[in-house]
């Protein structure tokens, strides 16, 4: 019995690693924004890879606030939450509270559900930088690079690059760290995050995510992290909304590409 446990999880992990060494989108990031638009993409029929770093995806949304894990959102949100099938009340006019541990583990399901192959415990550590465009991430295992093991990587090649790894705006750090481009952005290069203020972040996620590179894309706070707006905090209808943006405007170019 143990050999066909092994032998049957080996073969199907490979099975799906192989199938996506090639897609139409490598989301880079597990949290909300990077959740919702994998599942808008996948529902398309459009390739998509998700890389998550920790062992689970949902990035900051499990925690809430504090580890009060009840979030808010606006109401411009509650026709994607109505969507996905995820319960709210309201909190003052305007504002509803969910559950967060629903909601994360709600946008999970439906980016697996509808097609999305999702890594956990990957990390991208490197991008693919060719005629300059970015096309795809370099990986490695996660406890790898925090153990400084040198330890080569792998590679995925896509056509389309979304950074959704929050504050830290990774992949958008790591292509202006080691080439010299200019950003599609305010003032042309990545800024740094500022302060907290929930209204100005809350708009500014929405606003800013989209194509910032021949390639690269960037949404929820990475969005904000590279324009150097405001952080919001336990806040995520911007996340979400984010999200669907982004899954939008990929669909729109990969249509453009394709004609």
């Amino acid at each position: 019995m143990e050999y066909t446990i092994s032998k049957a999880i080996c073969e199907r992990w490979f099975e799906k690693l192989q199938d996506n060494l090639q897609t139409d989108v490598v989301i880079v990031g597990g949290g909300p924004s990077g959740l919702i638009c994998a599942a808008e993409l996948a529902a398309n029929g459009i390739k998509t890879c998700l890389i998550e770093g920790k062992l689970a995806p949902g990035g900051g949304m499990w925690g809430g606030a504090m580890l009060f894990n009840t979030i808010v959102v606006q109401s411009e949100v509650l026709p994607i939450l109505d969507r996905y099938g995820i319960s709210y009340r309201q909190a003052e006019q305007g504002f509803y509270t969910v559950d967060a541990v629903e909601a994360t583990s709600a946008l999970i399901y439906r980016a697996a559900h509808e097609g999305a192959a999702i890594f956990s415990g990957i990390s991208m550590e490197d991008v693919l930088h060719k005629d300059e465009r970015v096309c795809g991430v370099v990986i490695n295992w996660t406890p790898v690079a925090k153990l400084g093991m040198h330890v080569d990587p792998l590679s995925l090649c896509s056509t389309i690059v979304l950074d959704a790894t929050g504050h830290p705006s990774e992949v958008v750090s790591v292509l202006t760290r080691k080439n010299p481009v200019q950003l599609n952005l305010p003032g042309n290069t990545m800024a740094y995050e500022g302060s907290m203020n929930a209204e100005a972040g809350e708009k500014a996620c929405v606003e800013y995510t989209g194509e910032i590179y021949p390639g690269l894309y960037v949404s929820g706070m990475a969005a904000c992290g590279v324009s150097g707006s405001n952080r919001m905090g336990p806040i995520f209808g911007g996340m979400l909304l984010s999200g669907v943006k982004a899954a939008t405007l990929i669909r729109q170019s990969l249509a453009g590409g394709r004609q």
